[in-house]
């Protein structure tokens, strides 16, 4: 399920995306990240909005690249790489993440990111 979202939002497939989350999913952008303003971010619509729609107007060539799925259950956890460009700022990044997934009953409840918080703040400025 979590390498299946990872490719259908590489392919701009966001409902399919939003589909697999629980009604009551909570998603955690890591601290200091410039949209975890909002954290923590319940129910697909908040995400949809508060991260997705934000993030693709702010770099709208971003994407990201998982390198390692590690298995331990009903908890995920994904590591990978970041890249894009800032639009307003025209600075780029690549930048590594670690995901952690949680699922229940075949859907994700909740999801927390981390990333180099000080490289996003960086290519923004």
């Amino acid at each position: 399920l979590i390498k299946s979202l990872y490719t259908a939002f590489s392919n701009g497939d966001v409902p399919t995306v939003l589909a697999a989350f629980d009604p009551a999913i909570r998603w955690c952008e890591a601290e200091n990240y410039y949209l975890s303003d909002r954290n923590p971010y319940i129910g697909p619509s908040a995400i949809a909005e508060g991260v997705f729609t934000r993030l693709i107007t702010d770099v709208p060539d971003f994407s990201l690249a998982p390198s390692n799925f590690i298995d331990a259950g009903d908890t995920v956890v994904v590591e990978g790489r970041y890249r894009g460009t800032f639009k307003a700022s025209g600075k780029s990044f690549d930048t590594q993440f670690a995901h952690i997934w949680q699922l229940r009953h075949g859907k994700v409840v909740r999801f927390q990111q981390y990333t180099d918080t000080k490289q996003w703040a960086q290519a923004r400025a």
